[in-house]
């Protein structure tokens, strides 16, 4: 069966027919393209009209008419098959000598043309004479035909290391990060999908962490940046160190495309809120309350008026309500992070940006491990005059492109990571509070969430109230991402009895990875999960670093706020745990994870901020710690490890979930103040009733039973 994939083309009706073709046509395999690859030529960029790489075929391009006029057909074709040959050529495994090893043809396919005799070397098709043209090609059977998959797609040099590796010990750390990297260099065909596929409208793409969301919108940007550079394109995200990275992404692969650098005029990289001030401060939500005259909110502004942890939020819905008339500026927008905005910002794009709104959002759904995840688009986007959702995401045809696209591959975690993040960020096995009924910390609404994002079902059942056992497939977490090490290296989870003794440990270990394990700088990141507390955590360890002279810096603030790694090569990075985000590195060190383990009215954020930092791995963990909170939840990981990483947990009902919300949700200052106060008052109660200084029949009888019956309905 042939996989059709539909990007931008200016010839809509003779891609149309030629897709339906191919989906009726079972017998044929492969992958079919429209409006792709995009060529770099001295001219500039040319882009073909339609391709089919197929195993037993080979390479097969079809230059497309819409009408009847033929005129050229015959150096049309010459032109396209010199090109994408010249493209190829320069990739030596994809050589027998002097010769391509996979075959090039090439045809025109008009489907209202006359058809005018044509020779052999220049063939002109419709519908009712392309299947013959097609059967009578010689079958190729190449092995190299998914090595000319990968080029063809262009992701080859997308997602290799930033530095050329030469270890010299073919067992060191530095080797196994080669191989990896090596191994994840190409995109899966389905990400391949998603980066090329256009929807006129809105597309929603969600994913797990390291399943590539990021780099599917950057190289989504600059392919439609390439097949569209007059297009206003606007890229945005929260995590503001994300900047360089998207950089870098798009300019790779637009230069690998048209050999040229992007209009950065056109093709645009802004920060979701942004500040006056420089080019560089500048932002989406800034630009938008500047080009519609409403009254711009900084942080410190928006948390007075809008309340902590609203800050962002709450700005985006005050720009929303006074805006009277929209003033769209963009010809598309694609928003990174999405868990992390709001529904309000995403709003704000959609009216930002012009008919048919092409909006593209992508965000994870397990990164936001609290059960609020973003809402459906319907409620996102509100309804249209008529009171008809003005974004409903359909189940798209055969042949049409995804308006819902879910990459369930990650090719960032192994399995043990990953699971066991998820593990201790639910408390899939954590034991119980004296008067809790179950360890878990949260659950998702939606329990299909986690087939959809990977892991399938080894025992019992996914359904409210009853026992399940979940497990990640070799499918979704590839196995090489795991069998280059040992788990017991893999993951360390390691309790120290002092400060000192975890910064002197870390010290000795990152000096190790260097000197030792042939890992470069920029291949360590070392994380605090408290970002308040970071700038004074980190102290030690990076003075203990200094002296043996090995540089450091704490990102975003030793750097600019938009760099995360060190630019030369040359220092460790030191960071909060929301810095992070978006970021990744072979060798992840967590400190001061006790932190971590329990947490007086926030346990949710706490647990949250473990799982982001865990899955900041490309392949090895170290979550250190200090004291007994560190020993128990390195006892906590023991569990998830002897169970295999699978995870076994009894689903909980909603109103468990509910009961889950309240017990771990994150109180404000003044809500943990009145507990505190309570706490202390009904204590006092309790030795006065004790010591029989206050009697039962003393209190207010309407009282007592209200107290009753409370704990009745707690279970208590």
């Amino acid at each position: 069966m042939v996989t059709t994939i539909r990007g931008t083309t200016l010839k809509p009706v003779s891609s149309q027919r030629l897709a339906q073709f191919f989906s009726g046509r079972p017998e044929y395999e492969g992958f079919f393209y429209i409006g792709y690859p995009i060529i770099g030529t001295p001219e500039g960029a040319y882009a073909i009209d339609a391709l089919w790489i197929a195993p037993r075929k080979g390479v097969v391009i079809f230059n497309l008419l819409e009408g009847r006029d033929t005129q050229g057909y015959g150096e049309a074709q010459d032109d396209s098959a010199n090109k994408l040959e010249s493209k190829l050529r320069t990739h030596r495994g994809l050589m027998n000598g002097r010769s391509l090893a996979v075959p090039i043809y090439v045809v025109t396919f008009a489907p209202i043309a006359d058809g005018p005799d044509h020779d052999d070397a220049h063939p002109l098709c419709n519908v009712a004479t392309l299947k013959e043209w097609i059967d009578s090609l010689e079958d190729s059977n190449d092995p190299r035909y998914e090595e000319t998959l990968a080029v063809i797609q262009s992701i080859s040099t997308i997602r290799k290391g930033r530095k050329k590796r030469e270890p010299k010990d073919q067992r060191s750390r530095g080797a196994k990060l080669k191989s990896l990297e090596d191994s994840i260099a190409n995109l899966d065909n389905f990400q391949g999908q998603a980066v090329i596929e256009t929807v006129e409208g809105v597309q929603r793409i969600r994913g797990l962490a390291g399943s590539g969301k990021t780099i599917v919108l950057a190289l989504k940007a600059a392919y439609l940046h390439a097949q569209h550079p007059d297009w206003k394109i606007v890229v945005t995200f929260h995590t503001r160190s994300l900047k360089a990275q998207f950089k870098s992404l798009i300019n790779t692969f637009y230069i690998e495309h048209t050999n040229e650098e992007p209009d950065w005029s056109n093709l645009q990289i802004l920060h979701a809120w942004g500040a006056p001030g420089t080019s560089e401060r500048n932002g989406l939500y800034y630009n938008f309350c500047k080009s519609h005259g409403l009254e711009f909110f900084d942080f410190r502004s928006a948390q007075n008026r809008f309340g902590m942890g609203r800050e962002f939020e709450g700005a985006c819905e005050q720009a929303l309500s006074e805006l009277r008339q929209a003033k769209p500026m963009y010809d598309m927008i694609l928003v990174d992070e999405a868990q992390d905005l709001s529904p309000a910002f995403l709003r704000m794009c959609y009216e930002y940006v012009t008919a048919p709104k092409r909006l593209v959002y992508a965000y994870d759904e397990l990164q936001n491990l609290s059960g609020r995840s973003l809402p459906p688009p319907e409620d996102i986007f509100g309804v249209d005059e008529h009171n008809r959702p003005r974004v409903h995401l359909l189940d798209g045809e055969p042949g049409e492109p995804q308006q819902d696209v879910i990459l369930e591959k990650c090719y960032r975690n192994s399995r043990p990571i990953l699971a066991t993040a998820h593990a201790l960020g639910f408390g899939i096995y954590r034991s119980p509070g004296p008067n809790g009924r179950t360890g878990l910390i949260q659950m998702f609404d939606h329990r299909q969430l986690w087939t959809e994002v990977g892991y399938r079902i080894v025992d019992g059942r996914l359904e409210e109230g009853a026992n399940v056992a979940l497990a990640r497939t070799d499918a979704t977490s590839p196995r090489f991402l795991e069998t280059h090490s040992p788990v017991e290296d893999l993951l360390v989870f390691q309790s120290f009895e002092s400060e000192t003794a975890q910064a002197e440990w870390l010290a000795e270990q990152i000096e190790r990875n260097l000197k030792v394990d042939e890992l470069f700088p920029d291949d360590i990141i070392v994380i605090n999960p408290d970002p308040l507390t970071t700038r004074k955590a980190v102290g030690l360890t990076r003075k203990l670093l200094f002296e043996k002279r090995i540089n450091s810096h704490l990102a975003g603030v030793d750097t600019s706020p938009d760099v995360f790694f060190d630019r030369g090569n040359d220092s460790i990075a030191f960071t909060g745990v929301y810095r992070a985000k978006g970021n990744e590195a072979g060798m992840v060190y967590i400190m001061n994870a006790q932190d971590c383990f329990a947490s007086f009215g926030s346990l949710a954020r706490v647990r949250n901020r473990l799982f982001t930092a865990i899955t900041r791995s490309k392949a090895w963990v170290r979550v250190v710690g200090v004291g007994a909170n560190m020993e128990q939840l390195a006892n906590e990981y023991e569990r998830v490890k002897n169970s295999d990483f699978v995870l076994r947990f009894r689903y909980p009902t909603a109103e468990e979930r509910k009961h889950l919300n309240v017990v771990n949700r994150d109180m404000t200052a003044e809500e943990k103040r009145r507990v505190e106060e309570g706490s202390s008052q009904l204590e006092a109660l309790l030795e006065d009733l004790q010591h029989g200084r206050i009697f039962l029949a003393d209190l207010p009888s309407d009282q007592v039973k209200r107290l009753r019956t409370l704990l009745e309905e707690e279970g208590i």
